[in-house]
């Protein structure tokens, strides 16, 4: 998630390990040979109807988890549902103090592209409004961000952001990444990014907790942004405007605890159109009512 979080990110406990440094020093170097290639799908071969590539899988027993579980924390739910719903985009999130004196950089998990028209962005923040801090006070001051994407280029930079400093202490220094002016709103964007959005405030919801522990407790805020400028790297986009090439991206992806993904492998699988395939007599006869299940 982002810096603020201070004591309640001591009791997730993201770093299983005790020196970390240490565990790292065990493992192969950064592969800088593994560029971004194109392979099959995992089964070229799929019909129709096959189902799951690995029938086994429906050998396999499910745990019910109750997120409200009596003596079940809160915490518990968060550290699962990070884990699984991945992998996840980051949204570095640039925001500035009304005054302007104070400015703020932040990466967020709690983030995705939710419509195009206009263009919709959520970022998620734990706590109520009433303890709004660094990020989340600037953007209900202004109504105003810079959402940046993160990349290989600059990931640890990006990631020592997340430091619990002070309020009022920027985390730009921290990092050594460089400030670049933005157009149509005042923080700053990430010059090292290759992608970044100018945005706006839409509005905001509050969140209250169902966990029997902590009843009416605001627990977390959604805010809605649009965006009113986007900001590519040459490089990476298209003559059009359309498409930004992932290859010179290098996107970074969040996963579960301190682990992130890379994207260096790739399959393409075109869209079926219903008409077209149909033709098909053996897929024809797969057309049922929607009542109609396979339970």
């Amino acid at each position: 998630m982002a810096s603020g979080k201070f004591d309640a990110e001591k009791e997730i406990k993201r770093n299983p390990h005790g020196d970390f440094k240490a565990v790292e020093a065990s493992r192969p170097p950064f592969d800088t040979s593994s560029t971004l290639h194109f392979t099959q799908t995992p089964k070229p071969d799929w019909q129709p109807g096959q189902g799951p590539n690995e029938p086994s899988s429906l050998t396999k027993s499910h745990r019910q988890i109750d997120p409200y579980a009596e003596g079940r924390p809160a915490v518990h739910n968060y550290k699962l549902l990070i884990s699984a719903i991945v992998p996840r985009p980051v949204g570095f999130t640039s925001t500035i103090s009304a005054d302007g004196k104070s400015t703020n950089l932040a990466p967020f998990s709690y983030f995705n592209l939710m419509s195009h028209d206009p263009p919709i962005f959520v970022l998620g923040f734990s706590g109520g409004l009433d303890k709004a801090k660094d990020t989340l006070k600037n953007l209900l001051d202004t109504k105003e961000a810079v959402v940046n994407i993160i990349t290989e280029e600059y990931i640890e930079a990006a990631n020592y952001t997340s430091i619990n400093a002070p309020e009022g202490v920027s985390e730009w220094a921290f990092s050594g990444l460089h400030a670049e002016r933005s157009t149509y709103v005042k923080p700053d964007r990430v010059k090292e990014a290759v992608f970044s959005i100018e945005a706006k405030l839409i509005e905001t919801r509050e969140w209250t907790s169902k966990n029997p522990a902590t009843p009416d407790k605001k627990t977390s805020v959604t805010v809605f942004l649009e965006g009113v400028n986007f900001w590519v790297r040459h490089d990476a986009i298209d003559e059009q405007g359309v498409l930004i090439d992932p290859a010179v991206m290098k996107p970074i992806s969040r996963l579960g605890g301190i682990s992130y993904g890379r994207t260096t492998q790739i399959f393409e699988l075109p869209r079926p159109d219903y008409e077209e395939v149909t033709k098909d007599p053996e897929i024809a006869k797969l057309a049922k009512p929607k009542g109609d299940s396979q339970i």
